[in-house]
């Protein structure tokens, strides 16, 4: 009769393991990096050549959580400590806090910070690489590198991390259900300038974050500008529109930058960059996160938070998890252990931000929309501090003044 091993042997041999984390996005190369540290043989491969590159992610972020998640003040390009709603009407609501509430990331610099710190912990970096699947076994994965110079190669691994975001493209390639009738995968686009601005045009831009709300700046969406260091401004659009919405109906991203540009005195400013980006995520957070050697972090595993369109902040948050459960168990006890963690790191409120994202931005954009829009707005106004905000939009606490969102939440 066979032994069963013993939870030593078991995290021996997964130190010994070999893992291919595929995506060296913030998720992936925090976990390459956490699982390089505890023993592990691990290869972190991403498509792009530079951490410079498509460096799409706004990267606004609560005080605590660039605390919690050690994110260095080198990566920070600006604080803030205020939030700014332009509603419907084009009518502007300042909420202002004493203390400095938190921080937007350069994205591309904290990518190039993560990549430097995964090669000093001996991870094999290989950029310019996409990673194809093979083979899934319940214990091994094969995969095909395949490379921009054509030479590809092929490779077995003990595990296999999908960390390509939003396409989930190795669960789609094994076949891992992501979505149910009762659970279904919202997904939005967004569209978003690096402007340099000068002491004049950013001052009234600076030190907050703004968002333009209602459908005359986006249908099923919302606009914003956040600070950067340098005068600096991070203008960008973002839609999330309802399931089986006709694209026919949609207005493009495109216009709709712009046209907040005018309204903002912003379109004479240089433009230094433009990328765009997809940000997806089940409502319930019911989304399986793998099969056999295969298991995703970040948003390939339904980590971001549709409401406020951000991703960064959960998902190294679900490498944290997976890089401490991974040397502890296999199988499918680990994607259990793994799952447990999450919802207990992120909450029980964290499904919240996807039922609100789809009762917010999933709304017919009509004069309804507008005035139910309206009438959140300026209840957070009369009632909601700073504070409160930062409450309601990252850890979606509604115990202060929840009663009073009720009309706007059931109508």
């Amino acid at each position: 009769r066979t032994r069963p091993a013993s939870a030593s042997h078991l995290a021996e041999e997964s130190r010994l393991a070999s893992v291919l984390v595929a995506g060296a996005g913030p998720a992936g190369a925090r976990l390459a990096i956490q699982l390089a540290h505890k023993g592990f043989s691990v290869t972190l491969a991403d498509p792009l050549s530079s951490p410079l590159q498509q460096a799409f992610s706004s990267a606004a972020m609560p005080m605590a959580a660039a605390l919690d998640l050690v994110i260095p003040e080198s990566c920070w390009a600006a604080r803030w400590s205020g939030w700014q709603l332009i509603d419907p009407d084009r009518l502007q609501h300042q909420w202002w806090s004493d203390d400095c509430l938190g921080v937007v990331l350069d994205f591309a610099a904290f990518r190039a910070q993560l990549w430097d710190q995964a090669r000093d912990a001996g991870v094999e970096l290989l950029l310019n690489t996409r990673v194809e699947l093979s083979s899934l076994e319940p214990q091994a994965a094969e995969v095909r590198l395949a490379k921009a110079n054509g030479l590809d190669e092929h490779r077995r691994v003990r595990w296999l991390i999908d960390a390509t975001g939003a396409s989930r493209a190795l669960l789609r390639a094994a076949g891992v259900r992501l979505e149910s009738p009762d659970d279904p995968l919202l997904s939005g686009t967004g569209a978003e300038w690096l402007l340099q601005g000068d002491d004049r045009n950013a001052a009234p831009w600076m030190e907050r974050l703004s968002f333009f709300l209602g459908r005359r700046w986006v249908q099923h969406g919302y606009g914003w500008i956040f600070p950067m260091d340098q005068h600096r401004l991070k203008v960008g659009v973002c839609r999330l529109p309802p399931l089986g919405c006709s694209s026919r109906s949609r207005q493009g991203l495109g216009d709709a930058l712009k046209q907040l540009l005018r309204e903002c005195g912003l379109d004479n400013c240089a433009v230094l960059d433009r990328h765009g980006g997809t940000i997806s995520s089940t409502i319930r957070r019911r989304q399986a996160l793998g099969r056999g050697a295969l298991i995703a972090i970040g948003d390939a595993a339904s980590t971001a938070n549709l409401l406020g369109g951000e991703g960064i902040r959960h998902a190294l948050v679900s490498a944290e998890c997976l890089a401490e459960a991974l040397p502890a168990l296999g199988g499918e006890h680990l994607r259990s252990l793994y799952e447990a963690a999450l919802h207990r790191r992120l909450g029980w409120r964290w499904p919240i931000s996807g039922r609100l994202a789809r009762r917010t931005w999933g709304l017919a954009p009509d004069c309804r929309s507008d005035r139910r829009m309206s009438r959140l707005i300026d209840g957070l106004s009369r009632h909601a501090s700073a504070e409160d905000l930062s409450s309601l939009l990252f850890d979606y606490r509604f115990e202060g003044y929840g009663v009073r969102l009720l009309p706007y939440l059931l109508r």
